[in-house]
């Protein structure tokens, strides 16, 4: 697997743990300790959180057979969506900071780029390897 490739399959199997903590996290000890709105965005940032670990992860299997600079900007991509968009929503539940909720957006703008270099990294031809 190349560099990026096992880059991103790392970052993306760590973010997938952390997500599944911060899941249980929001389930356990945030249920009753903070309204419910604030809880319901505890589990919004869980969820895009864990949505973009597994994507990150199929980015870094993928750029190991296609190494294209628009697959290498979707990890990055959504690596910094998952930073920016949860961790403001993570900020905003457990710091009560209305700021954090203006960085969130950022991060979605982050997530939607990431896809779209996606989209435009599997619209792209790959080199055939001769296997003969």
């Amino acid at each position: 697997m190349g560099e990026d490739g096992g880059r991103f399959v790392a970052l993306g199997a760590l973010s997938g743990a952390l997500a599944v903590a911060a899941g249980a996290f929001g389930a356990h000890a945030l249920e009753g300790a903070v309204p419910p709105e604030r809880l319901a965005t505890w589990e919004t940032a869980a969820h895009y959180h864990l949505v973009h670990a597994l994507a990150l992860v199929a980015v870094g299997l993928v750029s190991a057979h296609r190494r294209h600079r628009p697959m290498r900007l979707a990890g990055w991509l959504f690596l910094a969506g998952t930073v920016l968009f949860a961790g403001s929503l993570y900020g905003l539940v457990l710091l009560d900071l209305p700021a954090l909720g203006a960085v969130t957006p950022l991060g979605g703008l982050a997530f939607i780029a990431g896809w779209l270099a996606l989209a435009w990294s599997g619209g792209r031809q790959a080199p055939r390897v001769d296997r003969g």
